[in-house]
């Protein structure tokens, strides 16, 4: 995903320096290039040869190293990096930084960088409230800096309150949200449905389906990767929540259509991949329908067709994208909903082929449009995500 990307990991003496090591490790497994700049104070904490055996690289500390081909190094190192993130970031540095002082070789590499630049401030909770260094994160921002907002808890000094480092897999998020992929669709409001619905017969009872949610938030992720405005609506799932989106939690197909048509209007881009219940009980018992003898029949009346609905309601310019789940007649059925649902793209899947259907990661698509229907090889949900983007980016296009 980071392959021929550069990644250089700022580290600055904090006790949370440790948690660079989980990050570099997880920026080397996604083939990024990863060089790391330490401060004298931070090998105070870990040793600079943890890091040589993650990158493969030699750490950079000392900004008169002698140990370096020809080239004056802190310049060559700024000028093939991609993203700069600093964490943790002390006080100390966050000031330094702040007001342009390049006085060790973290600073004078950092200065000379004009790519992304994300810092991480980890400190004290009464450093890091205190005005002086509200003020010099202040400035990083109008610099252009991202600055991370550090997670509450207890810290290493015993204090209880915000200052500490987030985690490692939280920090890689914000780096792949820059640099994983092209930001081909900046300035574009994505709309996306995921996971099932849930509808009650009673306090304990409701009828529901076996959607998990994951292709949605997998097109959720990767189009908030490519640099949209993303708001996913979610039915109740196991799912963790992709971060950098708007998320918006329902539960019943009457909670999802009132989200979505509220929504709609301002989307350029829908996706709906939520496996909304087509009925729901006629009536609701206050009380736990109690055991009886006999069959139970259960009346059911029609939800809202949020598609068919979408369809109705476009605007000019606007695409839309539903999703199938389909056992027999997969492509005949999915070319009459694209036309019946009036909308540009039907995602299609077998339940009865392997690699496809419900709880698994990977899905095998056919993509119609009225084009005709382009059937997807086997591939995990996130490449799938990225393919079904892919075709809907080109039809606004055509728009």
């Amino acid at each position: 995903m980071l392959k021929g990307k550069t990644v250089l990991l700022g580290i600055t003496g904090g006790i949370a320096a440790y948690k660079a090591a989980y990050l570099t490790s997880a920026l080397v497994k996604l083939h990024a290039s990863v060089e790391v700049v330490m401060t004298r104070n931070a090998t105070e904490f870990i040793a600079p040869l943890t890091f040589e055996q993650l990158t493969g690289n030699k750490v950079m500390v000392d900004t008169f190293d002698r140990n370096f081909v020809h080239q004056v190094e802190h310049i060559a190192l700024a000028d093939r990096t991609d993203l700069v993130m600093i964490a943790p970031a002390t006080a100390n540095v966050c000031a330094k930084l702040a007001h342009g002082l390049a006085d060790d070789m973290l600073t004078t590499t950092v200065l000379a960088c004009t790519c992304p630049k994300l810092i991480a401030p980890a400190m004290n909770t009464h450093m890091y409230e205190n005005p002086v260094t509200q003020d010099n994160l202040d400035m990083l921002r109008r610099y252009g800096w991202e600055v991370i907002a550090p997670a509450s808890g207890r810290l290493a000094c015993g204090a209880v309150g915000a200052g500490k480092l987030p985690e490692p897999q939280d920090l890689l998020q914000y780096i792949l949200r820059e640099i994983a992929f092209p930001h081909d669709l900046k300035g574009k409001r994505v709309l996306v449905t995921a996971g099932p619905t849930q509808e009650s017969l009673d306090p304990v009872r409701y009828l529901t389906n076996h959607s998990t949610g994951k292709m949605g938030y997998a097109i959720a992720r990767r189009a908030m990767e490519r640099g949209a405005d993303v708001t996913l609506i979610s039915g109740p799932t196991q799912l963790e929540r992709v971060p950098f989106v708007k998320m918006v939690d329902v539960v019943s197909a009457q909670d999802m259509f009132e989200a979505v048509s509220a929504r709609a209007e301002e989307s350029d881009l829908i996706f709906k991949a939520a496996a909304v219940a087509d009925y729901t009980p006629c009536d609701y018992s206050g009380d736990k329908i109690k055991k009886k003898e006999g069959d139970l029949s259960i009346p059911l009346k029609r939800t809202v067709d949020i598609l068919s609905w979408l369809g109705e309601h476009r605007r000019p310019g606007q695409v839309i994208c539903g999703f199938s789940m389909e056992t027999r007649d997969m492509v005949a059925n999915s070319q009459a909903k694209l036309e019946k649902k009036k909308v540009d793209m039907i995602c299609a899947n077998n339940l009865k082929v392997s690699g496809a259907g419900f709880g698994v990661d990977t899905n095998i698509l056919t993509v119609i449009t009225r084009q005709g229907a382009e059937e997807l090889p086997l591939m995990g949900k996130e490449d799938a995500a990225g393919q079904v983007i892919d075709r809907a980016v080109a039809l606004l296009g055509e728009g």
